[in-house]
């Protein structure tokens, strides 16, 4: 008797944003230039508002790619995490980098997840002009929804240059939020394995 294998789905992730606009990038950073008594065609600056929207756009611009799943043949039914994930966004309220590490960690239910798209996944919405509490709950909610697993636990680390670099300048703090669904909140052994493992 043959067995009925179920195959690996594939899910194309991204989001819809607006395009940047380029050439109005361009032209409002040489008119920030002005404003801040710089001269944008000295030949210093003359390439920096070009520069400058190109970051931007690269920063504000994830990379779509495919979620592919598999079935959870094996029953795997203990906590997978991806720990230390690269992360960088720009905070909207000053339009200055933060920057640190996200770790996310989920109990599979019917199917499990190729482990870098952990990492894409986080891309996806840092990518963006962010809060980092939002950022933390639309990379668990996003998961939460694609992959139905059992739980799911995202906590991000990161320093923010709106702290760091001006008012307070307090280089070198790092805030830390968290997101907990399923098991992962309601059970205090599991979450408190989540916890643990993070902190290696």
């Amino acid at each position: 008797m043959d067995l009925e294998v179920e195959p690996p789905t594939q899910v194309r992730a991204g989001r819809l944003r607006p395009a940047v606009d380029l050439p109005a990038a361009e032209r409002a950073v040489a008119d920030l230039l002005r404003a801040l008594g710089r001269d944008p065609d000295g030949v210093h600056l003359s390439d920096t508002p070009r520069r400058v929207a190109a970051s931007y756009e690269e920063m504000l611009t994830p990379r779509d790619f495919d979620l592919t799943t598999f079935p959870n043949d094996a029953g795997y039914d203990e906590l997978v995490l991806a720990r230390d994930i690269p992360m960088i966004s720009l905070c909207e309220h000053h339009l200055l980098p933060f920057r640190g590490v996200a770790h996310v960690g989920y109990l599979p239910g019917g199917r499990i997840l190729g482990l870098s798209k952990l990492a894409r996944v986080v891309e996806l919405f840092a990518r963006d002009l962010q809060v980092q509490e939002r950022l933390t709950m639309q990379v668990a909610d996003w998961l939460g929804e694609h992959l139905q697993p059992r739980g799911i636990g995202v906590v991000i680390e990161a320093e923010h240059m709106c702290m760091s670099v001006r008012g307070v300048q307090a280089a070198g703090t790092r805030t830390v939020t968290s997101a907990v669904r399923g098991a992962l909140r309601e059970n205090p052994a599991a979450r408190r394995e989540f916890l643990d493992l993070i902190r290696g």
